[in-house]
């Protein structure tokens, strides 16, 4: 079955939406939070693209010991209640961009997540209705100050630098989320293998419990945390998250 991927990226010529065509983007004009998404005749080579997030969030909503190994991992308990937490979305990069470490707050670390884009605006939905609210599933790499979430106990100094969100390489629409195998890579060396089958709290009920706190936007992302195995990234770093059906998102590490 073929499965569409849609991205956003920008060329000297022009930015926008486009369908992932083998090694080219076919340009589409629209949005797909709209629905109007439509392609043109107009091809770029891959190549010759710089990828942007597949989003325009309003918020970046994620979730924290979502993983049960991951719990274990990091000598925390299994929530009963999904733990929120909020990534700015000037901490938003894309595939291909650098994550750079800011000086002086020690160890900082990957983490591989599954992602959700909402396609429509959701208040109050039940688990049920999640699926008719939902754009479709990316890559979200987790960046995380360690030594400071610990020192702060809130996490959003920790969570919240600029390049610590990398997105994408683009989103799929239509995909069944609650058993995809999910891999982390730094310099090839295989670090996180895990499924979404390992998660305390599924995506469709995710997406209904942040529901019922907040008005969730189209274009809005929803991380769902990460699994065991995470660990620091130092300068040089190229780490690459595998989600299947969906693909690799890849960045290196820069210092400052």
């Amino acid at each position: 079955m073929h499965v569409m991927k849609l991205l956003r990226f920008s060329s000297p010529e022009q930015s926008g939406w486009g369908i992932l065509d083998g090694k080219h983007v076919q340009v589409a004009n629209g949005c797909p939070y709209q629905g109007t998404l439509r392609p043109t005749t107009q091809s770029i080579p891959l190549q010759d693209i710089h990828w942007l997030p597949p989003a325009t969030p309003s918020k970046i909503v994620c979730i924290g010991s979502n993983y049960r190994q991951h719990c274990l991992e990091m000598g925390r308990p299994v929530p009963d209640t999904p733990k929120l937490f909020l990534k700015p979305p000037s901490a938003l990069i894309g595939n291909g961009q650098h994550i750079r470490l800011p000086p002086g707050v020690g160890r900082v670390d990957f983490e591989g997540e599954l992602a959700i884009i909402v396609g429509r605006r959701a208040t109050r939905i039940t688990p049920k209705a999640v699926s008719e609210y939902l754009l479709g599933f990316t890559i979200l790499n987790d960046v995380t100050a360690r030594e400071l979430q610990r020192k702060d106990v809130q996490f959003t100094r920790a969570k919240g630098f600029d390049t610590f969100c990398p997105v994408g390489p683009w989103l799929v629409p239509g995909i069944e989320p609650d058993d995809l195998r999910i891999q982390t890579h730094v310099n090839n060396t295989l670090r996180q293998d895990s499924s979404t089958a390992d998660m305390v709290f599924s995506v469709r009920k995710l997406v209904s419990f942040i529901s019922q706190v907040m008005t969730l936007e189209p274009g809005d992302i929803i991380s769902t945390g990460t699994p065991s195995g995470v660990g620091p990234l130092e300068p040089g770093d190229t780490v690459a998250v595998t989600i299947e059906k969906i693909g690799t998102l890849t960045n290196v590490v820069e210092g400052t």
